[in-house]
């Protein structure tokens, strides 16, 4: 997997910027709940250092990016970076973290309960998590990157089976927000009118991955291109946490393992 596909949205391309910011309001959004030791799972270009390490006490990111990792103990040579591939976490001690985030991250695990049995484990009595993925009823096509993607009471149900509290929330946003989501919706649907046979849904991911890369990359652009301002302007601020998970296009998740 390449450093940069659609999947990891980066602040150095302008067409991502409304993806960027999304992604940003997660890490913005979870900083009440970061205390003590910190370990980021899927850790990315680390904004979790730069917006949650000054509220920790120690950070620790894992990635299975070979590439991201040696990125970002170039860019903080002072801060721990593991490369794995999880779950499990097999560097990670039972009753060692205070506090865990992963954003955007769920969908992508084959083994999601085994991923959420082991940010159990590796928490210490009285910690947190915080996770966020995709809202599938907002999803406008089938991701090929994703094993797969939950509605509110899905995520919620396997929570509940492994943690003791579960406080079930989103990442909504403003008008500006729904409107370039509206955009978006509308011009993946003009893509998506000559599947007329459905092949996104009936296709391996693998053989979806390459054409779904193209398509979204020419697709960002093209709103860049048609909406202009509204792409640049849209910042974290526009990003709104809902009390309603079904009102957020992602979910978001604080995760509590009981005293």
């Amino acid at each position: 997997m390449a450093t940069y596909t659609t999947e990891i949205a980066s602040d150095k391309l302008i067409s991502d910027n409304p993806i960027h910011q999304r992604l940003l309001k997660a890490y913005i959004a979870a900083r009440p709940w970061i205390s003590g030791e910190l370990l980021e799972l899927g850790c990315g270009e680390g904004r979790g250092v730069e917006t949650l390490l000054p509220l920790a006490k120690s950070y620790l990111g894992l990635d299975k990016i070979g590439e991201v990792i040696t990125n970002l103990r170039e860019k903080y040579p002072d801060i721990r970076f593991e490369q794995a591939v999880i779950p499990p976490f097999k560097t990670v001690a039972d009753a060692s973290f205070d506090t865990v985030v992963s954003f955007q991250v769920i969908e992508h695990i084959e083994n999601d309960r085994l991923f959420l049995q082991e940010i159990y484990r590796v928490l210490k009595p009285g910690g947190k998590a915080i996770i966020s993925t995709p809202n599938i009823n907002h999803t406008l096509s089938r991701n090929p990157w994703h094993i797969r993607e939950y509605t509110p009471s899905q995520l919620t149900r396997l929570a509940k089976e492994i943690f003791d509290t579960v406080e079930s929330k989103g990442i909504g946003g403003n008008e500006k927000v729904w409107a370039y989501h509206e955009a978006n919706r509308a011009s993946v649907q003009k893509i998506m009118r000559f599947d007329i046979f459905d092949l996104q849904h009936k296709l391996p991911a693998a053989v979806l991955r390459m054409p779904y890369e193209i398509l979204n990359r020419l697709n960002r652009n093209k709103l860049h291109k048609e909406q202009g301002k509204s792409v640049v302007d849209i910042s974290h601020e526009d990003y709104l946490v809902v009390d309603d998970p079904a009102k957020g296009l992602d979910l978001f998740y604080i995760l509590h393992k009981k005293k």
